[in-house]
């Protein structure tokens, strides 16, 4: 089977536990090794963007601070 052609499973997004309770600030994330993919939980078929694993780690640590 060529590389393009490839079946790649749909990622598995998940609500962050700091997001507002009142709905209008909803981040989700899912992740996808070696990356973790973020994005707008009101517009799931817009945009998302794309770190590394090391990257999500830090922010996540530096945000429990």
């Amino acid at each position: 089977m060529p590389a393009g052609s490839r079946h790649h499973p749909e990622p598995s997004w998940f609500k962050s536990s700091y997001s507002g309770g009142n709905a209008t600030e909803c981040v989700e994330a899912a992740f996808v090794p070696p990356e973790v993919l973020i994005r707008d939980s009101k517009q799931p078929e817009g945009p998302w963007i794309r770190v590394s694993a090391r990257a999500w780690d830090r922010f996540v640590t530096a945000r429990r601070v």
